[in-house]
């Protein structure tokens, strides 16, 4: 009855921790021998959040990030457009979070060996593909072992070799013609403390956060950003372009502006270490997700633009629904079925959205409008329409205040772990 995993990131991880506390078999098979903290930014709204407190992890997420207070949108000079509370500031019964990726992959690491042992799981182990069996399903890795299940789950992201065997002509991610520059700087907290940042427009943008408390000894904290360009999209992307290290010289000039006096993103780039290059990608949604006893999840499932801070929180709610369909249909096909059929269409309506630019669009509005240059938004944008346009993507995402705030919870909380 072993419930196979392949991928140990965050959305395979999660699916371990949720496992083990409904108390099913499972081995997670990951790909690299030695897993590393990798990665920069990412921001885990009140919905994943939850989640992970069900899960006995509050007292981690503290340890590693920080709860983030305040969200906004400014023009490409600094003028506000939209700020909105976030987390508990927002009214939400549990908080919003801002991380290091490799730290929170390193702490659901630590904690799953932690209650389930090391044997949990196997690294050095990349899955290669899959096949269907009488008994369910077996990953067949690229040493060439078959280790067999009753069901299969590719957590495996963006490049996932499952996927790629059950959409064989589907081909690389799709690039919109965008690029991020990306890194972490030491810097002061902004706008009050806490909060979050977008300035710019479609073309242009550039996007900050602290992901540290500002230290009592020298003032700062680890601070991420983001600088993003639209660039030529008939540019060749070789394969070493993914996620390479990056020259500051090719995006810094264009930011050379873009000192708002509340914060320099310049001078946050320059006083960075550094940086990665990452294209703007995403796949098309898919018209299924499972094949005999194997199914997606995460980025192997939805990959999608990282538009909304929401593709983090997604892997980890498809951890718990797909838990969920386990504990109410048993370790079997219907258990994916039932998983797909409530998250698919909901994923599918997310990536659409990102690709409009999501809760971001506001940004493009504003710029076509006025050129970004206004004395009152109001005159603008009206301030309704601009709470209607965050409130919709809130909702889209399964993330609204009074929405989440009403529902039980996907499992429930973990007994007998950290509280």
């Amino acid at each position: 009855m072993t419930i196979l995993i392949a991928g140990g990131g965050i959305a395979g991880l999660v699916m371990g921790l949720t496992l083990h506390q409904l108390g099913l078999p499972f081995r997670i098979l990951e790909r690299v021998s030695e897993p590393k903290p990798l990665g920069v930014g990412i921001n885990l709204q009140p919905n994943a959040v939850r989640e992970l407190m069900d899960l006995g992890l509050e007292p981690l997420l503290d340890g590693i990030g920080i709860r983030t207070r305040q969200y906004g949108f400014y023009t490409k000079s600094g003028r506000e457009i939209w700020v909105e509370p976030r987390g508990l500031a927002a009214g939400y019964a549990w908080p919003q979070f801002s991380v290091h990726r490799g730290k929170l992959q390193m702490l659901l690491l630590e904690e799953l060996r932690r209650r389930a042992g090391e044997g949990a799981v196997m690294t050095g182990a990349a899955v290669a593909a899959f096949e269907t069996t009488e008994a369910g399903a077996a990953l067949i890795l690229t040493d060439g072992r078959r280790i067999e299940g009753r069901v299969a789950i590719a957590a495996d992201g963006i490049h996932s070799a499952i996927r790629r065997q059950m959409v064989p002509d589907e081909g690389e991610p799709i690039w919109n013609g965008a690029i991020m520059w990306r890194g972490t700087s030491p810097g002061r907290h902004f706008l009050g403390g806490n909060a979050m940042f977008l300035a710019g427009h479609d073309s242009q943008r550039f996007v900050a956060y602290p992901l540290t408390p500002e230290d009592p000894v020298t003032g700062l904290a680890t601070i991420n950003w983001i600088a993003e360009m639209r660039v030529d999209p008939a540019r060749a992307l070789a394969k070493g372009d993914w996620n390479r290290p990056a020259e500051k010289a090719d995006f810094l000039p264009a930011f050379e502006g873009w000192d708002f006096g509340w914060v320099d993103c310049p001078g946050m780039i320059r006083a960075s270490g550094l940086v990665h290059e990452y294209p703007m990608v995403d796949r098309d949604p898919l018209p299924g997700w499972t094949v005999g006893c194997v199914t997606l999840m995460g980025d192997a499932a939805h990959a999608t633009y990282p538009v909304g801070s929401n593709g983090a929180t997604q892997a980890i709610i498809d951890a718990r629904k797909l838990g969920r369909a386990f504990r109410d249909h048993g370790v079997t096909r219907a258990a994916l079925l039932a998983y797909e059929a409530e998250m698919r269409p909901r994923a599918e309506g997310i990536l659409r959205a990102n690709r409009g630019k999501g809760p971001d669009a506001v940004m493009q509005m504003v710029e076509d409008r006025c050129g970004g240059v206004f004395d009152d938004i109001e005159t603008v944008i009206p301030r309704a329409e601009l709470a209607a346009h965050a409130e919709h993507y809130k909702r889209l995402s399964g993330f609204s205040i009074e929405v989440l705030n009403a529902q039980p919870p996907i499992i429930g909380a973990l007994e007998g772990v950290r509280a």
